[in-house]
């Protein structure tokens, strides 16, 4: 029987928190993919690209993976009713509740992360508490059932994890290669190995999204 993965769509996600683990967990055997949204209207990323929900999440089937990107476009959503009940209603049946970058923060604002450890954007990473998660400062953390990924490009390495529970290491090790996913980057890539000046620039870059995140969770 195949493994059902459902993904949400929604306006200004981040497209890479998509498209990384999609391209992965697509080369899954056995393996169906939907994406949801509210109508089967195209829904444009953050940076300009559109995609096309395949379903509605009115019509979405029961995912055995339930999973949800980040971006700008996620802070409306923590208070959406008719998102926050999708999410809710399909974590009951799934087999994994996951999330990357700060769809971390989307399932939390749903009460799916209370008790678990998680992570999400380092730039975030301190709000996950205020869902009444456990803030773990690594790349991927898997807590039972739930899997969730740091910012952006983890999801490619969360997606390999993922690949690992659902199918073995042989099987998500063969897509790594095939991928050639052999990150070698030629600067630092966390803020532990950055420079502060630079840290300090995305840190202003993100102060916007930062100050919209808290005031939703001052507020609840």
């Amino acid at each position: 029987m195949a493994i059902r993965i459902g993904m949400l769509l929604f306006p200004r996600l981040t497209q890479l928190d998509l498209t990384g683990p999609y391209e992965v967990l697509s080369k899954l055997p056995e393996t169906e993919i939907f994406l949801a949204w509210k109508s089967l209207d195209p829904v444009v990323a953050d940076s300009g690209l559109a995609l096309l929900p395949t379903t509605t999440l009115a019509q979405a089937p029961q995912a055995d993976v339930l999973f949800v990107p980040g971006g700008g476009g996620q802070i409306p959503l923590m208070d959406d009713p008719e998102v926050l009940a999708f999410l809710r209603r399909q974590a009951e049946g799934a087999r994994y509740v996951t999330a990357v970058c700060t769809g971390s923060l989307l399932l939390g604002a749903a009460g799916l992360l209370q008790g678990y450890q998680a992570t999400t954007h380092w730039a975030f990473h301190d709000l996950l508490t205020r869902c009444g998660a456990e803030p773990v400062r690594r790349r991927v953390v898997i807590d039972r059932d739930r899997i969730t990924g740091g910012g952006v490009t983890a999801g490619i390495d969360f997606a390999l994890w993922l690949a690992a529970e659902l199918a073995g290491p042989e099987v998500a090790q063969t897509i790594q290669l095939a991928l050639e996913y052999d990150p070698a980057p030629p600067w630092a890539g966390s803020p532990e190995r950055a420079a502060p000046e630079i840290v300090a620039r995305v840190r202003a870059r993100f102060a916007s999204l930062r100050q919209a995140r808290e005031q939703h969770f001052a507020a609840t």
